[in-house]
């Protein structure tokens, strides 16, 4: 049974101080499902206090006991995991199979980030002087304000408050209103798990007035933020104006190259599974699919049988290997790209309207020959729209990979070693996954250059931001 989810300060689970809600949507039946609570500057300061109070606490346990605290949560994630992928499901729509997979990434970027903590190391650097000695020591930054997406509600809070955690230092996390009953169970685990009151603080509420209080807040040391390019410009401006230290995963529009001499039925099969995973919401989802003239219309006829094989509908069907798209929003919007792309040129090959008026469910879409001037050739989809287009050299392909201000992954297939290299190193892209899928793993870093963002995720990368470096010399 879904339950209304309430804000988390100072280790109580608590309404907001207006008692005012959000309704919550089931994206499946467009049915109200419950409520989240709603907080207010007062319920924002007291979780910043908290926060503060929290990390003076935290950063006082020793590196090995916190990554005890953290794998015991790992642990409760694992034994509660399809308590929690059901709510997944049924609050964002995904397959009850992927919802089960992202819990279990989950725990297990937990379970990385807990054994960092260990490893946060310093250096000795050789001095000029005798009796001298210099070295380097790694200080947690202080209490973090994350922000994430609902696009994947507990994967995303992980990357950064498993990351702040292991470093030592405390969160106040804004999660997604349309998502709130995920997060809840993710950090009741932790919280079972023993992380002190305060060291974590989960709210809900107005997104702007949230990031503008918690950026600006005197005893917020750090920033990270998961979302829309057009938000995250907006939030680093702020997070530069206070001098905050950031980490943005922002927007991406990762082209994919198919050369004529790559596996074609494996490219097929692993991008289409890429590309209309969580209904295409994913924001390192294949989108310009660029392919070699010589195959270009074998790969569109196999992708597009893929696509249309695809089993739409509610996450807790059995059998639904795609679900719904998040809000209406989504659907408002990729319904005007696909009427953009068509008068734009494109061709449907596969897809391209909604399934029934119940439910945000939209066709798995394939459109060869979209001019570049379209919209959706521009802009981020986010949704289960593939463009397909021709191109003539590894040069044209490059030229097009490298076209838009997008830089957060891209993919090529190919059977030649030289041109994997060669496509490696030419392609604008924070992440590069050549002739496989393999991208998005705790130990390797996540994310974007140009307008896809600032630093990464994952991987030593990941929890450096969460650090400073404090140089000490001394006779």
């Amino acid at each position: 049974m879904y339950q209304d989810t309430l804000l988390h300060i100072d280790g109580t689970w608590r309404s907001g101080s207006a008692s005012e809600t959000i309704s919550v949507i089931n994206p499946a039946t467009e049915e109200v499902i419950g409520t989240v609570a709603k907080a207010n500057e007062s319920d924002l300061e007291e979780a910043v206090t908290a926060a503060h109070r929290g990390f003076l606490v935290w950063r006082k346990i020793p590196a090995l006991e916190r990554a005890r605290v953290m794998l015991r949560a790992s642990a409760f994630l694992r034994e509660r995991e399809g308590k929690i992928a059901r709510l997944i499901s049924i609050e964002q729509g995904k397959p009850l199979h992927e919802a089960l997979n992202e819990v279990r990434s989950a725990a297990e970027t937990n379970d990385w980030f807990a054994e960092e903590a260990t490893r946060t190391y310093g250096r000795v650097i050789p001095s000029r002087g005798e009796g001298i000695h210099q070295f380097t020591v790694r200080e947690p930054i202080g209490p973090v304000a994350a922000f994430t997406p609902w696009n994947f509600p507990t994967i995303q809070i992980v990357c950064k408050m498993s990351a702040a955690l292991a470093a030592g230092c405390s969160v106040v996390i804004k999660a997604p209103e349309e998502t709130p009953a995920s997060p809840s169970e993710l950090l009741q685990a932790f919280i079972d798990a023993g992380v002190p009151a305060g060291a974590i603080n989960l709210v809900f509420g107005n997104p702007a007035q949230i990031s503008k209080y918690l950026i600006s807040h005197p005893l917020i040391q750090k920033v990270s933020f998961t979302g829309s390019t057009a938000v995250g410009k907006q939030l680093a401006s702020l997070a530069g104006l206070h001098m905050k230290r950031a980490t943005m995963e922002l927007g991406g529009h990762a082209p994919a190259i198919v050369f004529a001499d790559a596996d074609l039925d494996a490219a097929v099969d692993s991008l289409s599974s890429a590309k209309f995973k969580n209904a295409g919401q994913v924001c390192i989802s294949p989108t310009r699919f660029l392919i070699q003239e010589s195959i270009f219309e074998t790969f569109v006829e196999r992708f597009s049988a893929k696509a249309a094989a695809i089993k739409v509908g509610d996450g807790l069907t059995s059998g639904t290997m795609m679900g719904p798209l998040a809000n209406n929003r989504r659907l408002e919007a990729i319904d005007a790209f696909v009427s953009d792309a068509l008068q734009s040129g494109g061709e449907i090959r596969t897809g391209g309207k909604r399934i029934g008026n119940r439910g945000y469910f939209y066709e798995p879409t394939v459109i060869a020959n979209p001019s570049n001037d379209a919209r959706t050739m521009n802009e981020e989809p986010f949704g289960p729209v593939a463009l397909v287009r021709p191109f003539g050299t590894f040069d044209d392909a490059v030229q097009e990979a490298n076209r838009l201000p997008y830089g957060l992954a891209a993919y090529a297939y190919t059977g030649s070693a030289k041109t994997a290299a060669a496509v490696g190193s030419a392609v604008e892209s924070g992440m590069v996954s050549i002739n496989h899928l393999g991208l998005s793993l705790p130990e390797t870093p996540f994310g974007g250059i140009k307008d896809s963002g600032i630093g990464s995720e994952g991987g030593t990368e990941g929890i450096d931001p969460y650090l400073s470096t404090k140089f000490i010399s001394q006779i």
